[in-house]
């Protein structure tokens, strides 16, 4: 039996202009002299962010030498044949007390072109948000590429983008190329393609402590955007209790979520991937090696279960908890 164990990391605190203080009285994140703390990396394996155990005997190696060593015990076989080292996706905690930027990323095709690196396809899960908390996602009418340059010269932007009022338990899919911007008061997971390519569209003529403003990418952004217009960009979905409910099913991860009120048992022998558990609302306790081992995920939390552990239990530690499931699909 493989000595691998359910993985924590120490969290990658960033301060952003438009960050606040939820992810530390929310998600009890320690962000320390850090002011506005705007996201909080929970498991990363890009270069010069790579992720730290922070429990167990494998305290203190990073993601990748993890992989390096351990390869599809850690990742699933099938993704060390595809990614290697590369750890494929990246998940984060964001909390926003202004709007972000007016963004968008590119595809796999236009990233490899220009930057020889992956798309960013995403998707938000609304932890908490204040009432009346707006984000933006797509556009509110019929586009193309000249009727949107005429808007962003003209400074009319706003006027073409669907603004959505959000509550928590809602759920946005973000396909690479989809306009999109979360806004103030609400707090979010974000799980994502692991690439940090991001198109500034807008910035909301920010400046910093020195007064500049932010660079912009509007030439990327123009050939990256998908123009096209949805009836509705929420996603609508349904959980049953004690059991995985799915959420999103994209190419690059698929997400569950599981409302548990009581001890419930996981068996992943058809899935040759890692899972990843992030604790939305309430506590857990993951049992494995046949219950003889237990860690407690707390709130805000987050844990990566290697591809090689196929069967263990979970159960709230109270009367309820809310968690998310992540992996990569076959």
């Amino acid at each position: 039996m493989s000595s691998l164990y359910p993985l924590k990391f120490n969290p990658i605190i960033k301060q952003k202009i438009w960050g606040g203080k939820k992810l530390s009285k929310i998600l009890n994140k320690e962000t320390g002299n850090i002011e506005n703390a705007g996201e909080s990396w929970e498991i990363s394996g890009l270069q010069d962010d790579f992720s730290v155990v922070s429990n167990g005997f494998l305290k203190d190696n990073n993601i990748e030498e993890l992989i390096e060593i351990y390869m599809g015990d850690i990742v699933g076989d099938r993704i060390y044949d595809k990614f290697g080292t590369e750890f494929p996706l990246l998940i984060k905690f964001i909390e926003a007390n202004d709007f972000l930027s007016v963004q968008v990323h590119p595809d796999d095709t236009i990233a490899k072109q220009r930057h020889n690196a992956n798309g960013k396809t995403e998707m938000w899960y609304i932890v908490e948000a204040d009432k009346d908390s707006e984000l933006i996602v797509g556009f509110n009418q019929e586009m193309d590429k000249p009727k949107f340059v005429k808007a962003f010269g003209s400074g009319t932007l706003s006027e073409i983008l669907n603004f959505e009022k959000v509550k928590a338990k809602d759920v946005f899919y973000l396909p690479a190329g989809r306009i999109h911007a979360t806004g103030p008061g609400i707090l979010l997971a974000e799980i994502q393609q692991a690439s940090d390519i991001t198109y500034r569209i807008f910035d909301w003529d920010r400046v910093d402590d020195e007064g500049n403003t932010r660079d912009l990418h509007i030439d990327l952004a123009v050939e990256s955007l998908d123009y096209s217009n949805e009836k509705s960009f929420r996603t609508n979905y349904q959980t049953k209790k004690n059991e995985s409910s799915e959420i999103i099913e994209s190419p690059y991860f698929t997400c569950n979520k599981i409302e548990l009120t009581e001890k419930i048992e996981k068996d992943f022998y058809w899935l040759d991937s890692f899972i990843i558990y992030m604790a939305v609302e309430g506590d857990i306790k993951i049992w494995f090696d046949n219950s003889e081992n237990e860690i407690t995920l707390l709130k805000g939390e987050t844990i990566l279960v290697p591809a090689v552990i196929k069967n263990f239990k979970i159960e709230p530690l109270k009367k309820k908890a809310e968690i998310l499931e992540i992996y990569i699909p076959e």
